[in-house]
């Protein structure tokens, strides 16, 4: 198996581990998932779907730039999702924006702007920590997962890159 190849595997594995994860959280432990975890969730899907499609595709340089890039754009739209959660949950209890209605109710309502709006102007479930490990809560650990796959994608063109020099 080509390097590429097995770099966008192990990425596709990865991000479906942590989604898997989240689901065991949601379905067996009881955890709901605010709008903000599930827009995290979509980065992460987009982030398996670019993987499989490299994977199959099993690039040269061009489309490993390619694929990096799109891979960092997508992980760096999770971070920032993440890095608002993770703001909403540090707010001091009386500075917590009011619980709104669900994403389901939102995006029956309301255009899919006005939804975007409206989860990105915070939501107090999505300020709610029920889960840490390590003294970190869901949203840091997607925050710091998102930031290394960006981290990796990086390294990953800039080894093509040099492997091309050689």
């Amino acid at each position: 198996m080509k390097a590429p190849r097995l770099f966008y595997l192990i990425l596709a594995l990865g991000c479906a581990s942590l989604l898997g994860y989240g689901y065991y959280l949601q379905f067996v432990d009881g955890l709901e998932p605010c709008p903000l975890c599930i827009f995290q969730r979509i980065a992460y899907i987009g982030i398996i779907i670019i993987s499989f499609i490299g994977l199959i595709h099993g690039p040269g340089l061009t489309g490993i730039r390619l694929y990096s890039g799109l891979l960092s754009i997508t992980s760096l739209t999770g971070a920032g999702i993440a890095a608002r959660q993770v703001w909403l949950q540090h707010l001091p209890p009386g500075k917590v924006p009011e619980c709104g209605p669900d994403l389901e109710y939102m995006m029956e309502v309301f255009s899919f702007a006005q939804t975007l709006q409206k989860v990105f102007t915070g939501s107090g479930e999505c300020a709610v920590v029920d889960w840490t490990f390590l003294g970190l809560s869901i949203a840091e650990w997607s925050l710091l997962c998102f930031l290394g796959l960006a981290c990796l994608c990086f390294i990953h063109t800039l080894r093509g890159r040099i492997n091309n020099w050689l």
